[in-house]
């Protein structure tokens, strides 16, 4: 599993490159903020859901802060997934460098 900046990832996004996104926080997380295009599993229901995800797609993970998608990452990696990139700094750099007005929580 690789790192990848929030920037990177956004630029991958808009340029319809083949990556998808996964979001593995919780539901009340994305009432307050979200980002459209992403699948959202949350990390204690990945292992029951692994089938709704292609395994040969590069895949971003993303959570509040990279904590949570690290080990959604180590996780997938176990089951065969290759290319994962944990997104550095979560949803919570997002909003700062890519969503500037995208809400923020603690």
């Amino acid at each position: 599993m690789l790192d990848i900046s929030c920037a990177e990832l956004a630029s991958r996004l808009d340029a319809n490159a083949p990556i998808a996104l996964l979001d593995v926080r919780e539901d009340w997380e994305l009432e307050i903020c979200a980002i459209d295009q992403a699948l959202h599993i949350p990390l204690s229901q990945l292992s029951g859901r692994l089938d709704e995800l292609a395994p040969d797609i590069p895949l971003a993970i993303i959570c509040h802060h990279g904590v949570r998608s690290r080990h959604a990452g180590l996780l997938l990696e176990d089951h065969g997934f290759k290319e994962l990139f944990n997104v550095r700094g979560g949803i919570d750099v997002w909003a700062l460098e890519v969503e500037r007005d995208m809400s923020r929580y603690d």
